[in-house]
């Protein structure tokens, strides 16, 4: 039974617009997906809000609800879809170029992907430097920039009569910066979106206009994008929900499930070693040094927190950890990962562990849009505001107040996210002590 009043939480009432800065593999096949899932032709695996249930009370009460049944989310059918990209191809054009479904499955929903067609993108070649295309806004300032995708937001609701609207980033990679002296507060970063200061990202353009047009915004990559002080600043202001960064999906997605039981039984680490064959457009843009650097920096960052060195000096204080991503135009999406984990246990004896995850990463991406778009509309109606940190289960490097350290450990982030839902539904948290069914 629920021990506390509910959180309220607006009705998911009418249209919900998916805005995708990038109609690449991930986004194509996470349209396609939904649209493929609402024909009846496929199932929804790998999605939280469409398969996972979440127990409520004691295990003996037998009360496992979907949790799709549990919290008021929008329906897959009231999905809209809209999309920037430098290239020109609808959905359905570059769903084929990607090359991530198979002929027969993308016939089978061409008809919606087809209707989607890219808006002019906001793209700059000194943060993206491996891709180039014709499909771009040109402005004389970024400012003008982003009034102008906040005129296709609104061109967008009227078109598809949208209610609400959550923002996703799916573009690439951008080379890796640090928060500057525009990025600290809002009337700073307002001033250089007039003075085209060159701090500014385009991934920063989209999340200040999604901001701007009260519109929750998710970033799939390991940019900056909203995670400075000033567009923080905007959301709290704008009540609106945030969280990122870049997808927890292969071999990351790998760590964090096994590096947490390694640690759980106190087994010492001297080195992990990755290394990634990827040949899509990722794959592509990840060839550069500057955009290798921001996914090398999200992945690096996995271990230390983990296994916290600092407390477990003897355990992994001499810990090696090498990630490597090599461009192999050959084998497309489906990416290829090797991991080398040296470990030791009882009186200091080696082990080895290898892995060889031969994944997709768009197939894996796919469910993160959905279940981001489905929680962050959630989020939003329940007047949340600010970092949303129940959302790191879905990041590689989860957004997080300062002064705390991001949780990566994916099981410590299920039960956040579980938690969060028991919380909004007024039901108990689930600690998992257990002593009520022994007393």
């Amino acid at each position: 039974m629920a021990t506390k009043e509910p959180v309220r939480i607006a009705p998911a009432e009418g249209k919900l617009g998916v805005l995708l800065p990038g109609l690449g593999a991930v986004s194509t096949t996470f349209i396609a997906g939904v649209e493929a899932v609402k024909a009846g032709v496929a199932a929804p695996i790998g999605s939280l809000t469409q398969l996972a249930t979440v127990r409520l009370g004691k295990r003996n009460e037998g009360r496992t609800p979907l949790i799709k049944d549990f919290v008021p989310l929008a329906a897959l059918a009231d999905l809209e879809f809209a999309a920037w990209d430098i290239y020109e191809d609808n959905a359905y054009q570059a769903a084929r170029k990607a090359a991530v479904l198979d002929p027969a499955m993308l016939e089978r929903v061409r008809a919606p992907l087809e209707q989607i067609h890219p808006m002019e993108a906001v793209f700059d070649r000194n943060y993206v430097r491996r891709i180039n295309g014709p499909n771009v806004k040109e402005a004389r300032t970024k400012l003008d920039r982003a009034e102008m995708l906040m005129e296709d937001i609104r061109r967008f609701r009227d078109r598809s009569k949208a209610a609400r609207c959550v923002m996703v980033w799916c573009g690439s990679t951008e080379v890796f910066n640090r928060p500057a002296p525009v990025h600290q507060t809002l009337k700073a970063f307002e001033a250089g979106l007039r003075a085209n200061d060159p701090e500014i990202a385009p991934s920063q353009i989209y999340a200040y206009a999604a901001l701007k047009m009260g519109i929750p915004y998710a970033n799939g990559a390991p940019n900056l994008s909203v995670d400075t002080p000033a567009l923080l600043e905007l959301a709290r202001d704008a009540n609106l929900p945030v969280c990122g960064k870049d997808f927890k999906t292969g071999q990351t997605l790998m760590k964090t499930m096994i590096a947490p039981g390694l640690k759980a039984r106190m087994l010492g680490m001297s080195g992990w070693f990755s290394t990634n064959i990827l040949g899509n457009r990722d794959g592509e843009v990840l060839d550069d040094p500057g955009s290798f650097k921001s996914k090398e920096e999200t992945k690096l960052s996995v271990l230390d927190q983990i296994l916290q060195p600092d407390l477990y000096p003897q355990l992994y204080g001499k810990l090696y950890h090498s990630v490597r991503i090599n461009y192999y135009p050959p084998r497309g999406d489906a990416k290829e990962g090797w991991d080398n984990i040296d470990i030791f246990g009882w009186l200091g004896y080696p082990m080895q562990i290898k892995v060889n995850f031969l994944c997709r990463d768009s197939i894996l991406a796919a469910p993160l849009v959905l279940d981001l778009v489905l929680f962050l509309d959630l989020a939003h109606r329940a007047g949340m505001r600010g970092i949303q940190e129940w959302l790191s289960f879905y990041f590689k490097a989860p957004m997080h107040a300062p002064g705390i350290y991001p949780e990566h450990d994916i099981f410590i982030q299920l039960m956040k996210l579980k938690n969060t839902l028991r919380w909004m539904r007024g039901e108990d948290l689930i600690t998992h002590l257990g002593l009520e069914y022994y007393d």
